[in-house]
Order: C-alpha cells, then sequence, then structure tokens
C-alpha cells in the first residue's frame, strides 16, 4: 500500500497556555521567513471553531497548525504534495518536518514555560481515505512499514500503535506511543 499525503500531530503536553494572538503573529513570521521547506502562503485563523483546526499556515505543498482536533491540542503538519520514495521516507519526512514546527514553537515560547510538546505520543494520519480507508485491513497492511520506520526514528522498539477510531467515517489514523521520551531534535534531523 502506498501511502500519501501524511500528516503527523505531535501532541501539547498539558494545557494550551498560548495567547492565539501570538501563535497568529507568529504564523505570519513563519510565512514572511519562510522557515520551512515548503512554500508558506497565509494564515487562517479558525480559533472560533470548537475542537477545529485553530491557526492554521496554508501552504503550496503542506499546511501546518496549531490543531484542537479531537479536543487535543498539537502541531499538525499536513502534507497536501504527493512525495516520491517509499512509505518510510514519507513517514519520515512527515515525522520531521511535525517535529521541526515544535522546535521552532517551543523556542519561541520558551520564556513563558507556556508550550512544550510530548516526548512520548503522537499520531500518524493517511489524509485519504480512497488510498487508505479506516479499517483493521488498513492497519494490518500498513503496519510492516509503519513498524520499521518507527523503530528506525525512534531508536528503539518500545511503542504501541493503535487506530485512532475504528469508525470507517473517520480518516486512518495510528496513535503512536513511545516506551521513551524522544528527541524532537533528532527527529527534526538537526
Amino acid at each position: 500500500m502506498e501511502l500519501q499525503h501524511v500528516n503527523v500531530k505531535i501532541y501539547v503536553e498539558g494545557d494550551l497556555q498560548v495567547d492565539p494572538e501570538q501563535l497568529i503573529e507568529l504564523f505570519h513570521e513563519w510565512v514572511s521567513q519562510q522557515v520551512a521547506d515548503e512554500l508558506l502562503i497565509d494564515v487562517a485563523d479558525y480559533w472560533h471553531v470548537p475542537a477545529g483546526p485553530g491557526v492554521v499556515v496554508v501552504g503550496h505543498e503542506a499546511d501546518y497548525a496549531m490543531d484542537n482536533g479531537g479536543d487535543r491540542y498539537g502541531m499538525l503538519y499536513n502534507r497536501k504534495a504527493p512525495l516520491d520514495g517509499d512509505n518510510q521516507s514519507r513517514l519520515r519526512q512527515a515525522l520531521g518536518a511535525a517535529a521541526a514546527a515544535c522546535r521552532r514553537l517551543e523556542e519561541a515560547f520558551h520564556g513563558d514555560g507556556a508550550l512544550r510538546f510530548s516526548r512520548d505520543e503522537f499520531a500518524i494520519i493517511i489524509n485519504d481515505r480512497g488510498l487508505a480507508p479506516n479499517s483493521e485491513e488498513t492497519l494490518d497492511a500498513c503496519r510492516p512499514d509503519l513498524e520499521a520506520f518507527l523503530k528506525s526514528s525512534l531508536g528503539h522498539s518500545e511503542f504501541t500503535v493503535e487506530r485512532q477510531s475504528d469508525d470507517p467515517r473517520f480518516r486512518f489514523g495510528v496513535v503512536v506511543r513511545s516506551g521513551q521520551p524522544f528527541d524532537l531534535e533528532a527527529l527534526a534531523g538537526g
């Protein structure tokens, strides 16, 4: 199974303490300074939507968002453009981009202590129901690539992978829980 349109959400640890206006301002700086590997275009404020997308940095190839989907804040990287390579390289690219965004956010709000991302839990979502319907069969087909990718990226095999939901109306996604803290900087390629 070829995985495209990989999303990764690294959860915020605890409650989000950052003022939405500060996030919007920072994300506008990301656009003006083109801090990511993808072309960043604009910022959209959906903070008013309950359990919604929050604040989104809209890009050409990918979007970044301080997302509150599922009533849980996190940095969501949404790869929109297809990528060459194998599943593991596409998963690695998405996790690396999400981790790099988390590091930038933690650095920006470090003095406040208002923002820290999890070092033991994140989600991987395939944003294409045609390629990856939300089913146990999809998980079985993806499991070898997911496990090989996670062993390589996390540097150990102490992790669990479970589907986010068994509701076929939802996108296929898994929650990864690591038995050892992971290093965001290492995942970001830094």
